[in-house]
């Protein structure tokens, strides 16, 4: 029964893909046959490109798909095999810049619980600001950590890498995020895998976001990575073109030596750095178990921020992939270079969406152009296509028990961030140098209009169009007019989503006061950070006899009364009061830095 439900998704698939490239064949033949002006040529041609480039993808997505269940029916490898006799060395590596330290702790305490023993853990600081650096000497004193710092700047979290890798000897190097939670079997399931193939530079395994109920972004995000990191990941690894994904990667020290450690060319080292070693001859595994855990962005900026780096990360490589296809044809296989044009160019989906959301306007407001010669042809082709390739999209992912819900609203939180990929592929495609920027985690706020103009401005012209189009259709009865109408509705509708994304979605904390009765000292220290709520260990108010600003940093000492003993911590502060009255100015401070054993005393202190 089983055999034959795969076989059921296979033809569906298949079916899908014919109605895809009837739909543009149709399309296209609207665009050849029509007469045009030279703008509405213009216009036309960008639309059918629009329409392609997004059917392409859908088509190796659906390949991908086929290819999983054409392979083999049971994993390459087993999940669990204990090592026999020598037990390899691992090198772990999270390298970090500017991260806060409860984030960090958690890394490390769970990389520090790994169950092997022939490990070194590496803290690789690339902070600049001293607090940071304190904070990375005191984790790799509390954590028996090795610490590495370099001179000279380069080459971002790849450089960093890079240069700690010219001293180290392990037979495997292991790369964290600074915010991923490994579970302790994570190298005694990945080592029996790579020692059994030599010519396997390095297995990757998914990333999973473990907060996903903070907050409506990361929700959306995470369902977004779990597309990836399902069917079109196995697809990918099942024709040798699985490529790095930069963390919860176990990597063959030789192989990486080999193609010269990673590649610093660009912000998306791990993607650029796969395309190395698949020409070297080095192949790649993708193994489909979760074995850590990450924190996604947990809002607008976060996420808009990691998918700009992303973006031209991934078009810069795309740039290089195709002169390499056009100097070196025989460097990777068929495959290969298919998936690797696919991942490397996906980000141009920016360009694609803006131009599907441009065309129908100009259509309503300009009647530019005249592509809806024959709109019942067009319809006829559109809706089927559009129908079995949804419910495709949908029905696989929910065998593997994703809600339809949740994999809709990645849909739409992809849609917003059309000006992000758009803006990622211009500086990709002009070579404007990006630097990399770390992916908020803590933060969780709402961006201010400006920031989203561009998603208002086409909402504002998407409900110019749609209300000019009633109009329209209301005197010509024109049934092309109907359809563009449609579509500027639906693209408004999606688009106004942005305000369901756009929004703080802290966690409610009580806040405790320190009273008057409580002896307490305080000092400013230098330096600001944003924390979002969900990396303070209390909250608490407090009158000070100065006025402190939004996002400073205080040190606080409190008597426990009756005793010789303090509590000690580190708050930011959130709130203080415009006006000083008799007990001085009315302050609200986040508690973001604090021992288990002063906290507990904390809240003895405080009343709980």
């Amino acid at each position: 029964m089983k055999i034959r439900q795969e076989g059921l998704i296979k033809l569906a698939i298949i079916f899908s893909v014919i109605v895809s490239l009837v739909y543009i064949a149709v399309r296209t033949a609207l665009f050849l046959f029509a007469e045009y002006t030279a703008i509405e040529k213009f216009f036309a041609s960008l639309l059918v490109a629009g329409d392609l480039f997004i059917i392409l993808h859908s088509t190796g997505y659906a390949i991908n798909i086929i290819k999983m269940y054409s392979g083999k029916k049971k994993e390459p490898y087993p999940v669990y095999e204990s090592l026999k006799g020598r037990q390899p060395s691992v090198a772990i590596l999270v390298a970090a810049r500017h991260e806060p330290k409860d984030i960090l702790e958690n890394t490390f305490v769970t990389l520090k619980n790994i169950n092997y023993e022939n490990k070194k853990i590496y803290f690789l600081d690339d902070s600049s600001d001293e607090k940071y650096m304190r904070e990375a000497d005191e984790l790799c004193r509390d954590y028996s950590l090795i610490l590495f710092r370099r001179q000279i700047r380069h080459g971002a979290k790849a450089g960093i890498i890079n240069d700690c890798l010219k001293a180290l000897t392990e037979d495997y190097v292991v790369i964290f995020d600074a915010d991923q939670n490994p579970l302790p079997e994570f190298l005694n399931v990945l080592v029996p895998i790579i020692e059994k193939d030599k010519k396997l530079a390095y297995i990757q395994t998914p990333q999973f976001y473990s907060n996903i109920e903070e907050s409506r972004v990361a929700r959306a995000s995470a369902f977004q990575q779990a597309v990836f990191y399902e069917y079109i990941c196995e697809g990918k690894s099942s024709g040798g073109a699985m490529f790095c994904c930069g963390t919860n990667v176990i990597f063959r020290r030789e192989a990486l030596m080999d193609v010269g450690g990673l590649d610093e060319s660009t912000i998306t080292e791990d993607f650029a750095t796969s395309v190395k070693f698949h020409a070297a001859g080095w192949k790649s595994l993708y193994y489909n178990h979760v074995y850590a855990f990450g924190i996604g962005p947990n809002d607008l900026t976060g996420y808009f921020r990691q998918q700009f780096r992303w973006a031209s990360g991934s078009i810069s490589v795309f740039k290089k992939v195709v002169w390499r296809l056009l100097t070196k044809p025989f460097s990777l296989s068929p495959f290969q270079w298919w998936e690797y044009l696919l991942s490397g160019s996906y980000y141009l989906v920016g360009i694609a969406f803006f131009i599907l959301m441009i065309c129908p306007i100009a259509y309503l407001l300009f009647k530019i152009p005249s592509f809806f010669a024959n709109p019942e042809v067009y319809f006829l082709a559109f809706v089927p296509y559009f129908i079995l390739s949804m419910s495709v999209f949908y029905f696989i992912l929910t065998r593997r028990n994703y809600k339809v819900k949740d994999l809709f609203l990645g849909q739409l939180l992809a849609t917003v961030t059309f000006p992000v990929y758009l803006n990622g592929a211009i500086v990709a495609i002009l070579g404007v140098k990006t630097t990399f920027g770390v992916t908020g985690k803590v933060r969780s706020s709402a961006l201010g209009y400006l920031s989203i103009w561009p998603q208002i401005f086409m909402i504002f012209l998407n409900f110019i169009a749609f209300t000019w189009g009633i109009n329209r259709f209301f005197y010509e009865r024109d049934a092309a007019v109907l359809v563009n109408g449609i579509w500027t509705l639906y693209y408004f509708a999606v688009l106004c989503s942005v305000f369901y994304f756009n929004v703080a979605e802290d966690r409610e904390i009580p806040c405790k006061r320190i009273t008057k009765r409580l002896k307490f000292e305080y000092k400013v220290l230098e330096g600001k950070e944003k924390y979002g709520q969900d990396t303070w260990k209390e909250r608490v108010s407090v009158f000070l006899p100065e006025r402190l600003n939004a996002d400073d940093l205080v040190m606080v000492k409190l008597y426990v009364p009756g005793t010789n003993d303090v509590v000690i911590f580190e708050a930011s502060v959130i709130w203080s009061s415009a006006r000083k009255a008799f007990r001085g100015f009315d302050t609200d401070l986040g508690v973001t830095v604090i021992s288990i054993q002063d906290k507990e005393k904390l809240a003895k202190v405080l009343g709980e």
